[in-house]
């Protein structure tokens, strides 16, 4: 094991495609890096970008390499082979990182056995729409208060984000690169997952932080969310219960079909009957969590008084998980219907 006064050296690889507004910011903070900048390289994977994109990166003192192949896992993978770090970091282009970023990924490494390491992602601007992907239920993002040790991927996000993780180089080539057939999320999740069952360990640590531009309308933020849901899906149908992303999946799949059932079935009954037991039913499906949910926004609004989220909040969260299992549905249905597509 190499002591601290003798660091590793790291390769920063952001993968971007048509990011003209927000890459130049992500440059100038790669900038500022504290660590020895004889020991830091930084990739930029660019997805054959149409608008300025490279024009700006070029300005650079970084390596720019044009993928002309779709798909982010590509571009990772492509940034990974053409690395030299010991260390691989990943950010992305609409992220910012502060000037500690690198030293204390590092510090994590110092135990042989730690071989990948995650950290917070926190909402870059203040719009209402990234105000709640910060302050929801379940956050968009992880987000972790305490340093934890982990032998494997577990639940409510205690995972590292693609935006925000780092693994030895030396992992890679043992137990395979990024799945390119998963495009649409939980990529990171499945790779970590890998490396945590070759026997190594995953560390999540909260000093370890980007800054990261979320969705601004609730549009772009409700499909951000579909397209988790079909990166899920396909997990689920490519893994088939082998690792802890499709276990979940599988789980969310059948709460969604058990909850669409009773709710449309029970809003079918009130509407042609006098029955006040689906009426019941009904409310218990849907009122009822919504009441808990403002529950706790309230409780929440009694510590930083933004009372709106008492009552905007808990439909969001309601339309989010919709959209969630709906873009898991129609990738479960589209890879059974039609399995060879997948390449």
């Amino acid at each position: 094991m190499k002591d601290y006064e003798s660091p590793y050296s790291v390769t920063v690889i952001v993968p971007v495609h048509n990011r003209e507004l927000t890459i130049q910011p992500l440059m100038e903070s790669l900038q500022k890096l504290d660590y020895d900048r004889n020991k830091v390289e930084v990739i930029v994977v660019d997805g054959n970008s149409t608008d300025k994109t490279q024009e700006i990166v070029k300005k650079y003192p970084v390596k720019l390499i044009v993928e002309k192949r779709k798909g982010l896992n590509r571009a990772r993978n492509t940034g990974i082979k053409s690395s030299k770090g010991e260390i691989i970091a990943f950010t992305d282009s609409d992220c910012i990182v502060p000037t500690n970023w690198i030293t204390k990924i590092v510090e994590n490494f110092k135990d042989p056995k730690v071989s990948c390491v995650g950290g917070s992602a926190k909402a870059l601007d203040s719009d209402f729409i990234s105000q709640y992907a910060d302050n929801s239920v379940v956050r968009l993002m992880p987000f972790f208060t305490k340093r934890e040790e982990l032998n494997g991927v577990k639940p409510f996000f205690r995972h590292p984000a693609g935006c925000n993780m780092a693994f030895r180089r030396k992992v890679a080539e043992e137990v395979g690169y990024f799945d390119e057939n998963i495009k649409y999320g939980f990529d990171e999740v499945e790779f970590t997952d890998r490396v945590c069952k070759a026997g190594y360990k995953m560390v999540l640590d909260p000093n370890v932080v980007v800054w990261h531009k979320h969705r601004s309308s609730l549009k772009d933020f409700l499909k951000q969310n579909f397209q988790y849901g079909k990166g899920s899906g396909l997990v689920l149908k490519r893994n088939k219960l082998k690792d802890s992303v499709s276990k979940w999946s599988l789980m969310s799949i059948i709460g969604f079909i058990i909850w669409m059932t009773v709710v449309g079935g029970t809003t079918f009954l009130t509407l042609t009957t006098s029955s006040s037991i689906s009426l019941w039913i009904l409310f218990g499906f849907t009122g009822l969590p919504m009441i808990l949910l403002a529950l706790v926004y309230g409780y929440r609004a009694l510590q930083n008084k933004k009372f709106s989220r008492i009552v905007v909040f808990p439909f969001i969260d309601l339309f989010r998980v919709l959209s969630f299992c709906a873009g898991l549905a129609c990738q479960v249905i589209k890879i059974t219907q039609n399995p060879q597509t997948i390449s």
